[in-house]
């Protein structure tokens, strides 16, 4: 039987390789669970239950294995010393996720603070438009293998949205093309489908806009699609590879 592990840090890096130096392949926000392939002093070698990524974390004081019963629904939520308002410890991501022990007026008591209750939904929740919230990521900043407010990329800003609604996606936009199976022309493209090219991947909020975590932007923004179509082959050689509707 695999034994799991929970994060009970706010983001954690996870590393090709087993130093700091190396590249940061993802991240694991609060609440996301791995298992441990490789020890050693200083580095765990481990793999994501979420998403089965593999890479290096550095050896931390992790908590065994938690049930969530909430997660978080806003871009970043204040955890407190208690209930009130008057001393904030440090933030959770969007689709962090918490097991809930306690309830006080408006706030929620977690193992690691006070939060508020209405930053919150229960685990089980599901948005009937899976990206109806993906424009709090508008203006965060670009960071390759990012995945939380304080940067994220591209792939990783359409799979915190499948994750927060309870379903799979890979990490990776080179195999989240290969995973989404149903193809779209771009003359036939609408809200919530999915644009692919060689290394990115940008989500279509209309027929004429999309959001995308955009490298030489350097933050999360939403541009014209013909127009970023052509600026991308323009600028780095890339065609249109996949248009996928979920």
């Amino acid at each position: 039987m695999i034994k799991y592990f929970t994060n009970n840090f706010s983001i954690i890096n996870l590393y090709k390789s087993a130093s700091t130096k190396s590249e940061i392949v993802t991240q694991m926000i609060y609440g996301d669970s791995f298992s441990v392939l490789k020890k050693t002093r200083k580095w765990l070698k481990i793999k994501i239950k979420e998403d089965n990524y593999k890479g290096y974390i550095q050896n931390k004081n992790f908590r065994n294995y938690l049930i969530p019963s909430h997660k978080i629904s806003v871009l970043k939520a204040n955890v407190y010393n208690s209930p009130n308002f008057k001393k904030k410890r440090y933030e959770l991501s969007f689709g962090s996720k918490i097991k809930v022990t306690r309830k006080k007026g408006i706030f929620l008591k977690f193992d690691r603070g006070w939060i508020k209750n209405s930053d919150t939904k229960h685990v089980s929740f599901k948005e009937k438009n899976l990206f109806k919230k993906i424009t709090i990521f508008r203006n965060v900043k670009y960071k390759w293998g990012g995945k939380s407010y304080k940067g994220i990329d591209c792939s990783g800003l359409i799979q915190i949205f499948f994750n927060f609604n309870n379903k799979f996606c890979p990490r990776d936009a080179k195999d989240q093309v290969k995973y989404f199976k149903k193809n779209i022309q771009l003359k036939n493209i609408k809200k919530n489908d999915i644009i692919f090219w060689k290394g990115h991947v940008a989500l279509a909020l209309s027929k004429q806009k999309l959001i995308h975590a955009y490298g030489p932007m350097r933050k999360t923004v939403i541009m014209n699609i013909s127009q970023t179509i052509k600026k991308i082959s323009q600028t780095a050689k890339l065609k249109v590879i996949g248009i996928k509707r979920v």
